[in-house]
């Protein structure tokens, strides 16, 4: 009878321990099925914030096409470059980094809503130039006419019938253009550009007044703005700018010029043309193309 009973304990001992080894091994076979799909989905959150990273730094790219403003220019630059960062720190790190997924989260909002701004901010400053678009035709036509008058001036000067007139004007010859950096130096590009040199020459004239001769120099950009106005002169029939202006002692023999522009504006690429006037004549002219 005790044997009997023994090993009816035995058989449901055994029963339970094997009953309980399989409910582990179900619950162990479980649990490691949802850490296999937890790990899945961090890995595809993780892809998602890389391709809205790499999204946003296209956009700022993107931007940058749109726009000529050198300031906003170098702030967009400087956006571009911190999302591209931020992308690189987030490829580096595993997906199973909770801490610093979640840092790298946070940014990426910050991010879309700095690059939100930006968009506005250019939107808007494309709108103001398309609505001043008609006032820049109207003042580009008023130097384009100016600068038409400028360049008809040979031709009249040539049908003079005043040879007495024409010999004692004064002639500039070798007319020169140099843009100079902040340094002082030869520079080619317009965006550094703070001052012109202009460099000439008064040719000798024995039959023209000496003394005191006041030379005007007048540096027009590309889209015929005179760079650096510091006031006006009369020329011909009407009244233009001037960049600057020099007061020599001319004694009727050959008299190097050298006059300095200083530059405030922006200037934008192509061909600038310099015109130096004395007593209401243009006795010179020369020019230099520029790039950005």
């Amino acid at each position: 009878m005790k044997a009997k009973s023994i090993i009816a304990i035995a058989s449901i001992v055994a029963i339970l321990l094997i009953g309980g080894l399989a409910y582990l091994f179900v619950n162990l076979q479980k649990q490691k099925s949802e850490n296999e799909e937890l790990q899945q989905l961090a890995a595809m959150d993780k892809k998602e914030m890389e391709n809205e990273y790499a999204q946003f730094a296209l956009q700022y790219d993107e931007l940058k096409r749109s726009i000529r403003n050198d300031s906003l220019m170098i702030r967009l630059t400087e956006e571009e470059n911190k999302t591209k960062s931020l992308l690189e720190e987030l490829r580096q790190t595993k997906s199973n980094d909770a801490r610093e997924i979640s840092r790298l989260k946070k940014e990426l909002a910050t991010v879309r809503a700095v690059l939100r701004s930006y968009i506005i901010q250019v939107d808007s400053l494309n709108r103001l130039n398309e609505s001043l678009k008609s006032e820049n035709e109207h003042v580009k036509q008023q130097y384009s006419e100016a600068t038409a008058q400028i360049s008809n001036l040979t031709t009249e000067k040539q049908s003079l019938s005043n040879q007495v007139a024409i010999a004692s004007q004064l002639d500039a010859t070798g007319v020169s253009l140099i843009p100079q950096n902040k340094k002082g130096k030869t520079e080619k590009k317009t965006k550094s550009v703070t001052r012109f040199v202009v460099n000439f020459t008064i040719t000798k004239n024995i039959t023209a007044k000496t003394g005191e001769r006041k030379i005007y120099v007048r540096v027009t950009q590309p889209n015929n703005s005179v760079v650096g106005q510091t006031g006006t002169v009369k020329y011909e029939s009407s009244t233009i700018g001037y960049s600057a202006m020099k007061i020599v002692e001319y004694t009727g023999e050959e008299m190097p010029v050298t006059v300095y522009i200083n530059v405030g504006e922006f200037l934008s690429p192509g061909t600038y043309h310099a015109y130096i006037f004395a007593e209401g004549t243009m006795i010179g002219s020369g020019s230099l193309t520029m790039a950005k």
